[in-house]
């Protein structure tokens, strides 16, 4: 199993080759692929060296998957090259989520969907996949009808800029900054481009890619999304309104069941999930249930998960474990 991780030496791709290295993923040959000026670094994996190579050499190297997180314009101009050459892409950038030709996975919600002709398979958003791994069995149960989300996303979801304009401005060093205001002892609500609606683009994400996961464009969904000044994960409000009467007790025992998802509910001992719980694991983790009070079939949680494994690499990696169990890589 040759694979190649394209963007190996950003925020992302480091957690992508830590999360290989730990799911013990059946690499016989490493290819680590980063910009021209990274060509030649060295990064090490399983304890061993590997050299940065640029793009046509990975290509020229036939790796059985390629997984990419290395921006939107390079995987647009990429990934097509890969897969024309027989490699199956995993991309984990916006370019190919909402492109009716291409499937957008979450793998204990709709790996069903894969097939070998799929070359290039998108990750979702962050936030996205952490919701929608608690909300695929409560609708399958009670059906939803609308979902309202707030988010608060950890700086790591910006990249190493964010995460060093945070740690300046703790130290009171001024550098560059990620952000066009500090982040520190501050929340901004405004997370990727504004568009003509007066959403941005990290919020319209959620609600179109949730729609497409979930195969079911009837759901609503609505979001806010924030930057806050954290490390270890993304946290989500979310409001869920379904077309049947449910029991909180099973709704519990649902969250819990659920593949990947770990209920942390216990409000009387003060456990809920927090970014320091889900950091640097593959679960996602639920809790503060509560019926909405003020409307019929609607229920409060708050949803938790490491946005940099679950909400990326981890992600990823499940996709290609999926499709070697398969047989389709």
């Amino acid at each position: 199993m040759k694979v190649a991780v394209v963007g190996a030496t950003g925020l992302v791709g480091t957690k992508m080759l830590q999360v290989l290295e730990e799911r013990n993923f059946p690499v016989t040959e490493l290819l680590p692929v980063a910009s021209e000026r990274s060509i030649g670094k060295e990064i090490r994996f399983k304890g061993k060296p590997f050299k940065v190579v640029g793009m046509q050499d990975a290509i020229d190297a036939r790796p059985s998957v390629a997984i990419f997180s290395a921006g939107g314009s390079t995987s647009l101009e990429w990934a097509p090259k890969f897969a024309e050459a027989g490699i199956t892409v995993i991309d984990n950038s916006s370019a190919w989520r909402m492109d009716p030709a291409k499937k957008l996975v979450v793998p204990e919600v709709n790996a069903h969907v894969l097939t070998e002709n799929d070359k290039i398979i998108a990750n979702p958003n962050c936030s996205t996949i952490q919701m929608v791994v608690v909300l695929k069995p409560l609708h399958d149960k009670y059906k939803i009808k609308r979902v309202v989300v707030s988010t608060y996303q950890s700086v790591t979801g910006t990249g190493v800029k964010a995460v060093t304009q945070l740690m300046n401005e703790r130290k009171g060093i001024d550098g560059e900054m990620a952000y066009k205001y500090p982040i520190d002892l501050n929340v901004i609500p405004h997370i990727d481009v504004f568009l003509e609606n007066g959403y941005t683009k990290e919020e319209m994400k959620m609600t179109n890619e949730t729609k497409k996961i979930m195969e079911d464009d009837s759901i609503k969904v609505t979001a806010t999304c924030v930057r806050i000044p954290t490390m270890g994960g993304h946290s989500e409000s979310v409001n869920i309104e379904f077309e049947n009467d449910f029991d909180l007790e099973a709704v519990k025992n649902i969250i819990a069941s659920a593949p990947g998802v770990v209920l942390k509910d216990d409000v009387a001992n003060f456990i809920y999930p927090m970014p320091l719980t889900a950091h640097d694991k593959d679960d996602t983790f639920v809790g503060r249930i509560r019926r909405d009070e003020t409307q019929a079939n609607t229920l409060n949680c708050w949803i938790v998960s490491d946005n940099l494994r679950k909400g990326a690499a981890t992600n990823a990696i499940q996709i290609a474990e999926y499709l070697m169990s398969k047989k389709l890589i």
